[in-house]
C-alpha cells in the first residue's frame, strides 16, 4: 500500500510553515508518498471557486508535489451537492467544475466528495437517510459526474453515516443511477460506524468491502474512541480500531492502493504510519 495523509494536518502548529509547499515537504520528510489535498485549507485568504480553480494553479501545484515526490491521491472538494436552494447548488457545481479541471491538468487520483445532507447546514437531521435525500444528492452529482467524463477524471463518493449515503447499499444505489465507470468509491470504515452498529463493527466493514471493494480507489485511515453518544476519529492506532479487515483487503485485492490518514497530530503522524504499516506487513 502507499501511505499519505491529509496536507492540512501537517504543519498546525507552525504558521510560518503552513503553505502548500512547505506542508508538502514535512510530509515527505516524515516518510508519506501521497497526499490529500484540500486548496482552502493550505492556501489561505483565497476563496476557491471556479475562478480560482485556474490551469496555472494547476501547474504550480503539480510541480510542488511532483519536486518533492508526492502523488496527490484525492482532490478534496468535500461540497454540499444536496443542496436546497438551486441558486447555491449551482455554485457548488462551478467549484466541482473547477476541481475536475485543476485535477485533469495536475493528475490528482480523484477528485473526492462527501455526499451531503437535505438542507443548507449540512447537518444530519429527519430527512438525510430518507430516500428523496438521495435522489436530490443523486440529481446534484449526476452533471459532476458529466464534467468528469469529459475531462478524464475520476469522481469518488465517500459514504459517511450522518451524511446521505450512509452505508455500501446506498452507494451501490448512486453507483447504479450514475451509470459511469468515472464514479468510484473512497473507503473509509470509520465513517460507516456509529453507537449503534459500533459492536458489529467487523460485519460492517466486511459489508462495505463485499460490496464497494471493486469501485474502491482509495482508502481513508483513521481510528475511533467513544464519545457520549457519538464517535470522535483520532489518528490510526491511537483508539479502538481493529484495521485487519480493511488492510487484508488492500493487501490482497488492491496492490499498490493509495490510503491516505485522518486526524494526526504533527506528534503522532508518524507514530501512525509505521503502525498502520507493521500491521499491514504482519498479514
Amino acid at each position: 500500500m502507499q501511505l499519505g495523509i491529509r496536507l492540512h494536518d501537517v504543519n498546525t502548529t507552525l504558521p510560518e510553515a503552513q503553505g502548500m509547499a512547505a506542508r508538502a515537504d514535512t510530509a515527505r520528510a516524515e516518510g508519506f508518498s501521497c497526499v490529500h489535498l484540500a486548496f482552502s485549507k493550505v492556501i489561505r485568504g483565497v476563496t476557491f471557486d471556479e475562478a480560482a480553480l485556474s490551469e496555472g494553479l494547476a501547474f504550480y501545484a503539480k510541480r510542488v508535489f511532483a519536486k518533492r515526490d508526492l502523488d496527490v491521491a484525492v482532490l478534496g472538494c468535500y461540497l454540499n451537492l444536496a443542496h436546497p436552494d438551486p441558486a447555491e447548488l449551482a455554485r457548488i457545481q462551478s467549484r466541482y467544475y473547477g476541481h475536475i479541471r485543476v485535477a485533469a491538468l495536475m493528475g490528482a487520483g480523484v477528485v473526492g466528495t462527501e455526499t451531503g445532507a437535505p438542507n443548507a447546514a449540512y447537518k444530519l437531521d429527519e430527512n438525510t437517510h430518507t430516500q428523496a435525500a438521495l435522489e436530490q444528492f443523486i440529481q446534484g452529482l449526476a452533471p459532476v459526474v458529466a464534467c468528469a467524463e469529459h475531462y478524464g477524471v475520476t469522481v469518488a463518493i465517500e459514504p459517511v453515516w450522518k451524511h446521505i449515503v450512509y452505508d455500501p447499499d446506498r452507494a451501490v444505489e448512486v453507483l447504479k443511477a450514475i451509470g459511469s465507470r468515472n464514479l468510484r468509491i473512497i473507503l473509509d470504515p470509520v465513517n460507516l460506524l456509529y453507537p449503534g452498529n459500533i459492536e458489529r463493527r467487523d460485519d460492517v466493514i466486511a459489508d462495505a468491502i463485499d460490496k464497494l471493494g471493486d469501485q474502491v480507489a482509495v482508502v481513508h485511515l483513521k481510528d475511533f474512541v467513544p464519545a457520549g453518544q457519538d464517535l470522535k476519529s483520532v489518528a490510526a492506532g491511537t483508539g479502538q480500531m481493529d484495521y485487519t479487515r480493511i488492510l487484508k483487503f488492500m493487501k490482497e485485492r488492491k496492490p499498490f492502493l493509495q490510503a491516505t490518514l485522518e486526524n494526526t497530530t504533527n506528534a503522532n503522524a508518524v507514530q501512525a504510519r509505521e503502525y498502520l504499516q507493521a500491521c499491514y506487513d504482519r498479514l
